[in-house]
């Protein structure tokens, strides 16, 4: 049951990964979440993509036992329950973790105190990754249904 809730962390998260990777890469959102997460830790910035890549995935996969635990909690999965989950999991990485709480421990991030001999190595995310552009919101949102509708199929109770 745990390595299937892993496997579908790992397929999940590289699906979510490439989604938006491949929107950053198209002009669809400024987004580059390795980046993002990468210079939390370093302020290198080659190195900040390949650590925030190995960041992401282990959060990745992270979630992907909390969403095998809700459905072991409520006794099934599917792929609309994970779609489901996704979205809500979208919502709340827009709305209060990388908009609100990454900001306040991220040592690299630009805030409205930044002064002008600060130099900030990252724009602050806002509010639903707003400030990366407005297509940010649909990228993320699509690639986390898409994501919870992995671990959905995948994922056994």
């Amino acid at each position: 049951m745990i390595w299937s809730w892993l496997a579908a962390g790992f397929a999940g998260t590289l699906v979510m990964t490439t989604v938006t990777r491949g929107a950053s890469e198209l002009g669809v959102t400024r987004m580059d979440l390795p980046f993002l997460l990468g210079t939390a830790v370093t302020e290198n910035r080659r190195k900040a993509k390949a650590i925030g890549y190995a960041i992401h995935f282990v959060i990745g996969v992270a979630f992907a036992l909390l969403y095998g635990l809700f459905f072991l909690a409520i006794g099934r999965s599917s792929w609309w329950i994970g779609g489901l989950l996704g979205a809500i999991h979208a919502l709340f990485v827009g709305a209060v973790l990388v908009s609100i709480l990454l900001p306040i421990v991220h040592p690299r991030m630009g805030t409205p105190e930044t002064s002008a001999a600060e130099i900030a190595l990252v724009e602050p995310p806002g509010f639903m990754l707003l400030n990366y552009g407005r297509n940010t919101v649909l990228v993320t949102l699509a690639s986390h249904i898409a994501y919870g509708v992995i671990i959905g199929l995948i994922a056994r109770v």
